[in-house]
């Protein structure tokens, strides 16, 4: 994720660069055609292209407002797994006690606390592995691939069961690897941890009820992250959005001709940068629909999940007593595109 206050004018342009040279080139043929070969019939109207450009700036916006939902919806859900997170952790140190009539030595009541904070982390870093898979609808050429590396988005270099052995036994690491999906097999696993103290008498009906609903939470976020992340925006919709853009973009020159021409002789020629200027504009406000789309697979406009899990880990950590803490992971910042 790009973490500046902003994108500079250089960075704006560097990734928007292809929406402004290839206009630039167009425009300057079409010019040339016009004013050097004098080939006049070049020229259209303004107002049908103004009522074009009226409409292509209506299913642009439709495509960012949409792909924008996208993108905050992943965020909230992420902050819901915050909270739900810290939740878990205070919890499974303060409600597992012996009160209750169960019998457990206070080494092994630490020991159970840990072991259902780190099986979270484990959950988390299964789901942030899950949700950086590039799908076939994402960026997935060579091009994007050699990107995310430069970027260090550690998903993408990881092993994940080596990630998961840091924080489960091998056992468990094979048993939900071995699954088609990985994260809620280990919150199945904290479910059955909780039936069994519930069983034993170290958490009484209360506290396995408060528990269970953390789980059931963590569930219902996993799965909108899914949602999100396994079904696109709609093809149709950002398919036929850009080739409007590109059409339009293609038009204007010709649009433009005219109105330049009747300035004077060599007026024409300010066609190529008025032209390139409208068209970058729609063309780059295509594209940050088209890079706001996807918000899970690790590129600059992505939600920080690794940071974010990474915060929490070192959140919950601290919450059950322990003092040797990760590191912090910072969202990488903008690599050209």
């Amino acid at each position: 994720m790009h973490i500046g206050h902003r994108y500079r004018l250089w960075q704006t342009i560097s990734w928007s660069r292809t929406g402004a040279i290839v206009p630039f080139a167009w425009a300057l043929v079409v010019t040339a055609a016009f004013a050097v070969l004098e080939l006049h019939w070049l020229a259209v109207p303004t107002l049908p292209m103004s009522l074009v450009g009226i409409a292509v700036a209506f299913y642009l916006g439709f495509k960012n407002n949409a792909s924008y939902e996208r993108l905050w919806e992943a965020r909230k859900i992420w902050g819901a797994i915050v909270n739900a997170s810290r939740s878990w952790a205070f919890g499974s140190r303060d409600l597992l006690t012996r009160k209750y009539g169960g019998e457990a030595t206070d080494e092994e009541l630490d020991a159970i606390r840990t072991e259902l904070v780190h099986r979270h982390i484990a959950w988390m870093d299964a789901l942030r592995h899950q949700l950086r898979k590039v799908k076939t609808w994402e960026h997935d050429s060579d091009k994007h691939h050699a990107v995310r590396k430069l970027m260090g988005v550690v998903e993408y270099e990881e092993d994940v069961e080596a990630v998961l052995a840091d924080n489960i036994c091998a056992d468990e690491v094979a048993q939900v690897t071995g699954q088609i999906n990985p994260a809620a097999h280990l919150l199945a696993n904290q479910s059955r941890m909780l039936a069994q103290l519930r069983e034993r008498d170290l958490i009484d009906g209360f506290g396995h009820i408060k528990l269970q609903q953390l789980l059931d939470e963590l569930m219902a976020q996993q799965g909108k992250a899914e949602r999100i992340k396994n079904f696109p925006f709609p093809r149709q919709y950002a398919t036929v959005n850009s080739i409007f853009a590109y059409l339009f973009a293609a038009l204007v020159p010709f649009a433009l001709l005219r109105e330049f021409n009747s300035m004077g002789e060599y007026a024409v020629w300010m066609t190529v940068p008025f032209a390139t200027i409208v068209s970058w504009v729609f063309l780059t406000a295509d594209k940050i629909g088209d890079w706001s789309e996807n918000p899970f697979e690790g590129l600059a406009n992505d939600v920080p999940i690794t940071s974010m899990a990474r915060g929490i880990e070192r959140d919950i950590r601290q919450i059950i007593g322990e003092t040797e803490l990760p590191e912090a992971r910072k969202p990488t910042g903008m690599i050209q595109f």
